[in-house]
């Protein structure tokens, strides 16, 4: 009996070694990642800097103890009025180094649920895009630390100021020129991804003011595809949780050449970040990140730039947005004068 026990705890300890194994072997990068027990771990010690990506408000409410928070949503906080990256790098510098991080920090971005995801994967991008390499994802957020076991604080966290050096890596910005040139057939040798639903990336959806996809687009993964999906109860469909799905990431990218240059895009150059963090994971030589995207491509009428759509050109109907907002206002107003007739019969 003795015998048959030790042998099933050693099978046992083979299979979770094995399974480990595995899921290390998923990711060409897994450094990339770090779980909540590792951040818990090293998030006191004076080479991490923990960042917690949500609005100031919410990191008042309760953030990971030792986490900081840059006064506003990080894709806020590190990109201009239009979302778009600062073009001076000495913003970054004063920005990072009054945050306590140098060109030696670990810098850790979580968020706090899938609206917030992408906030912590622009801010993992703006840092590779200036060369520091000791930055990391905490996929899960918040939900993910609390799973954990561990709790919350309230009280916010000031780190000592530090200086921090740019070096930044052109290569992980894609200029609009750059996906013109693809567009027009005259780039070889690049792959690039829509990162939208495929709604926008045909043009059924339109968020600026010509809609469709960049012609000679390699493929469309919509960045809810790479997620994983739960049941939604009340419409009894899958809905995307904010976790990242390795195996979906691993098939829905499997048609690409990892040696390749590959840019991911959008509409606001926000979504696309989570797909460059994919391609960092599974070990894509010269991934890139397209900040303009959809909104500056299909919106300056100037420029003329070509477009893609399986039935045509699309582009945003102003009248009709015009007229269902006149239809909605009168709506509303015919729900004030009930309320308001409502409200005399009461007195």
């Amino acid at each position: 009996m003795k015998k048959k026990i030790r042998i099933l705890i050693v099978t046992g300890i083979y299979l979770l070694i094995a399974t480990g194994i595995a899921f290390a072997a998923e990711w060409a990068n897994p450094e990339l990642l770090v779980t909540p027990e590792e951040v818990e771990k090293n998030i006191d010690k004076p080479d991490w800097v923990v960042i917690d990506a949500r609005e100031l408000k919410d990191y008042a409410k309760g953030h990971i103890p030792g986490a900081i928070s840059l006064g506003k949503r990080v894709k806020k906080a590190l990109r201009d009025s239009t979302s778009r990256v600062f073009s001076d790098a000495s913003k970054y510098e004063n920005l990072f180094g009054k945050a306590g991080i140098d060109n030696n920090t670990h810098v850790v971005f979580y968020h706090g649920d899938e609206k917030t995801l992408t906030d912590a994967t622009v801010g993992f991008w703006v840092m590779e895009y200036l060369g520091h390499d000791k930055v990391h994802f905490m996929d899960g957020g918040l939900e993910a630390w609390r799973n954990s076991g561990f709790r919350l604080a309230k009280e916010p966290t000031i780190k000592e100021p530090k200086t921090f050096k740019a070096n930044v890596v052109a290569s992980r910005y894609a200029s609009t020129d750059e996906m013109l040139q693809i567009a027009l057939g005259q780039a070889k040798d690049v792959q690039t991804i829509d990162s939208r639903s495929k709604k926008e990336h045909e043009g059924q959806d339109i968020r600026a003011i010509r809609g469709g996809h960049v012609p000679n687009t390699t493929i469309n993964v919509s960045h809810k595809d790479t997620m994983i999906k739960e049941l939604d109860k009340k419409t009894e469909k899958m809905e995307a949780t904010g976790f990242i799905d390795a195996k979906a990431v691993q098939e829905n990218f499997a048609s690409l050449d990892r040696s390749k240059r590959t840019i991911g895009y959008c509409q606001t150059g926000t979504r696309s970040t989570l797909t460059y963090l994919q391609l960092r994971l599974l070990g894509f030589k010269n991934p890139a990140n397209w900040d303009d995207s959809g909104r500056v491509y299909a919106s300056d009428l100037a420029a003329n730039r070509p477009i893609e759509a399986p039935n045509g050109e699309q582009w945003y109907n102003f009248d009709k947005v015009n007229k269902d907002i006149k239809k909605l206002t009168k709506k509303v107003k015919e729900l004030e004068e009930i309320i308001a007739k409502l409200d005399e019969d009461k007195e």
